[in-house]
């Protein structure tokens, strides 16, 4: 027998609560447990400035980045009450007040996140290109740009990861990307869910090594934020 109620549908329900949600959020700038990019955070050495011929990571890399750093289309305050927007993009190094440009307190689209991402990458994209001194794939350079976008450009020009990859030891890049897994001085999950997706575009069409040690190297994790 057909139904005759006539009430709203759960559909109906569920959007009315998800726009009431985000009204909520929107005014009151809640503080969520997620990071700005890390990408933001540092100052870029002058070798990033000069003019190079920048490659453009390419779509599965910039689609790892937008699943891992999550979209949020309106204003709110990271874990660290920074001010940010979108796909991990800094607004300012302070908690949201209702002072930021009108471009972000309108909040936007996913498709504005996605032209903004992009732009943004362009930093991580100087680095890797700057910073990386042999030959890799373009799957192997956007797992790194978006590793770079993670931690932030300093962070890997210091790194063991690099010293690895420009020595030609890819069979230990996974253990190495594997290791950054801290923010806050504890592990957490979305870090190593990110890194698994690294390794599995870096190494994709080629043999995966384990990622194991080599006897005496160091096996301590690293935070994100601090580096090695």
């Amino acid at each position: 027998m057909q139904s005759t109620f006539k009430g709203p549908t759960l559909v109906t329900m569920l959007a009315t609560i998800i726009l009431s949600q985000g009204c909520s959020e929107r005014t009151s700038y809640p503080s969520r447990d997620t990071m700005t990019a890390g990408i933001f955070l540092d100052k870029e050495p002058e070798i990033f400035t000069r003019a190079v011929d920048v490659r453009r990571i390419n779509d599965r890399g910039i689609e790892l980045t937008k699943v891992s750093e999550g979209f949020v289309g309106h204003l709110y305050n990271d874990a660290a009450q920074y001010c940010t927007i979108a796909y991990g993009h800094l607004v300012k190094t302070a908690p949201c007040d209702g002072t930021e440009p009108e471009e972000f307190r309108r909040g936007l689209t996913v498709a504005q996140g996605t032209s903004l991402l992009r732009k943004d990458m362009g930093k991580a994209e100087r680095a890797v290109t700057a910073l990386v001194s042999v030959d890799i794939t373009d799957n192997q350079y956007s797992a790194l740009c978006d590793f770079v976008y993670n931690v932030g450009s300093g962070n890997f020009s210091r790194s063991t990861l690099r010293d690895v990859i420009n020595a030609g030891e890819f069979d230990r890049v996974a253990y190495q990307l594997n290791r950054w897994v801290k923010a806050g001085g504890r592990e957490l999950e979305g870090l190593k869910i990110r890194r698994k997706k690294e390794i599995e575009l870096f190494y994709e069409g080629i043999a995966m090594p384990r990622a194991m040690p080599l006897p005496g190297e160091d096996a301590s994790t690293i935070d994100i934020r601090l580096g090695e």
